[in-house]
């Protein structure tokens, strides 16, 4: 072999080495990036919460066929003492079907009146309160469907990990002011209306905007609609290729009880998918704006056309496509009830059924 060939053969050996090299650090740190999300009990958020048998569903066995459904979880944990654990300021619960390749989402309206396993009736946003197995079966129970897994962050992990992803191109459909005197203008909201570039601190302005004519039933709308915006630049090779960093900068402000095997598991679920839609729960149809006492709630006015509801939506048949020449295609998956981040009408709507 001449010298040419031989250093030619150590080049290509160096380049091969260097790749392997950084593919075992990259997952290495995707790894122990997704290890740290799961809290052990001294670091839990939850550890001065006094435990209730409360029975919930075992995760799917994962042969690819049993929806997962995982109920996601944003407090705001300002003012709270230490060991205190805040009511959840918006609650989502994101059904991925491994068949269908579908994601549906449902945010639930946090004044949503219903039974707390254990603790009587309450507001849905105290479930969290007695920890995240009280949370899981009271939002299962309210919608009908075996919640098995929960994401539990506040305000620092949303501005984490949407700074993470470099920020979200996003159409702000209003002006929305709204000054916070409580907290010394810390949390002011201050948007215009147009196409922007929101990062983590002004994106968390516009998912926590309530201050108009619908208050939280338009505030969810726009949760469901940033949240699709956010998975869409998850899914960009970009942000992919900045996976260890993006785990690193949102793990200390989330907490769960996906296994980093199961977190694999649904990130393929998730990247083959698609989202099919986004609902408000209770849906209007449904809903009843009660007084119980001195606080005025929502409660659903029948639980059975609740869950009916949702079965509906999760096995809404694929659409067949047909051409102009009156030719079927092959089924696609359609998403009629949401739209991408630049699409939100000027109205506040998202597109969803409400």
């Amino acid at each position: 072999m001449t010298p040419r060939k031989k250093t030619i053969l150590w080049i290509i050996a160096i380049i091969v080495l260097a790749i392997i090299g950084y593919a075992v650090y990259y997952f290495a740190s995707i790894y122990n990036g997704l290890q740290g999300l799961q809290k052990s009990a001294e670091n839990s958020p939850f550890k001065s919460v006094t435990p209730v048998e409360v029975k919930i569903p075992d995760p799917p066995k994962w042969e690819g066929t049993e929806p997962v459904n995982i109920l996601l979880m944003g407090v705001d944990a300002r003012g709270i003492k230490e060991g205190e654990v805040p009511r959840s300021d918006s609650m989502m619960v994101a059904s991925l079907d491994p068949v269908k390749k579908r994601i549906n989402v449902f945010s639930i309206l946090r004044d949503t009146y219903t039974d707390i396993p254990e603790h009587g009736q309450d507001r849905i946003n105290t479930a969290i309160t007695h920890g995240p197995n009280t949370a899981m079966k009271a939002v299962g129970d309210l919608l009908g469907i075996p919640i098995q897994y929960y994401v539990y962050t506040d305000f620092q992990g949303f501005i984490k990990l949407v700074d993470a992803v470099g920020g979200v191109d996003f159409y702000v459909e209003k002006d929305m002011y709204y000054p916070s005197n409580a907290d010394n203008h810390e949390y002011d909201i201050d948007l215009k209306k147009g196409q922007q570039h929101l990062d983590g601190t002004t994106a968390l302005q516009y998912v926590r905007f309530r201050h108009d004519a619908t208050s939280d039933f338009t505030r969810t709308e726009r949760q469901r609609a940033f949240l699709k915006a956010v998975a869409q630049k998850m899914q960009s090779t970009t942000s992919i290729m900045k996976l260890p960093n993006i785990l690193e900068q949102v793990s200390p402000y989330i907490d769960t009880n996906l296994s980093v095997n199961d977190m694999w598991k649904l990130a393929t679920v998730g990247y083959q998918s698609q989202m099919a839609g986004s609902e408000q729960i209770p849906p209007m149809k449904l809903l009843k704006e009660e007084k119980i006492g001195s606080a005025s709630v929502l409660t659903v006015s029948s639980e059975s056309k609740l869950k009916q509801y949702i079965q509906d939506i999760m096995n809404k048949p694929e659409t067949v496509p047909v051409s102009s020449e009156g030719k079927t295609g092959t089924p696609t998956n359609t998403n009629t009830n949401s739209t991408t981040s630049g699409e939100t009408g000027e109205n506040g709507s998202t597109g969803s059924s409400n």
